[in-house]
């Protein structure tokens, strides 16, 4: 195996013939919503599931347990063999068709962008670099409905801004208009 890059497609890895068309974040940071976006050819898992998990066992170790939406795909295996490997399949109407979540053997959990694989280059190439990069804060579907626009100063995941669901806001510098009413007399 091994990894190259192309631009169209971003980082793959390859096992002879078959790669993934993979994008996947430098590092892991607990805050980022996505770890990477996968591009596949197809919605046939035994046809596509291989080389992903061939990309993903290269950096993260076995992989365990993949889930992917029911709907989405066109059948269900309940395992799939990755070289050595023996992947259970999980299949749900509830998951995001644009997300694939990854357990690896250490239980450690990759959420990862599924590009339809009828998607136009330039848009999966924008997709997968957008959810590769931990400072984008959109969620899977979120990306391929609209462009990434870039994540405002300050409001990257390293940022306390992060926290909106615990009382903070994304962008702590912008200030909402206040509402139209009579001056007060205090106010300058």
């Amino acid at each position: 195996m091994h990894t190259t890059a192309d631009p169209a497609t971003g980082p793959t890895t390859s096992n002879d013939t078959v790669t993934a068309r993979l994008a996947l974040a430098p590092h892991r940071i607990d805050r980022a919503v996505l770890d990477g976006g996968w591009w596949p050819r197809s919605w046939e898992p035994d046809a596509e599931v291989p080389a992903l998990v061939a990309a993903l066992s290269q950096r993260y170790g076995p992989i365990r347990h993949l889930m992917l939406n029911s709907a989405a795909w066109q059948n269900h295996p309940r395992r799939v063999t990755a070289g050595t490997q023996v992947v259970r399949m999980g299949w749900f109407a509830t998951q995001d068709p644009a997300l694939a979540t990854v357990i690896t053997a250490a239980d450690d959990q990759l959420d990862l962008l599924v590009v339809p694989p009828a998607t136009a280059p330039a848009a999966a190439e924008r997709a997968l670099a957008a959810a590769a990069d931990p400072a984008v804060l959109t969620h899977a579907g979120d990306i391929l409905a609209t462009p990434p626009a870039p994540a405002p100063a300050g409001a990257g995941p390293e940022s306390a801004g992060v926290w909106e669901n615990e009382g903070g806001r994304a962008n702590p510098g912008r200030r909402l208009p206040e509402q139209a009413g009579p001056p007060d007399a205090d106010r300058p």
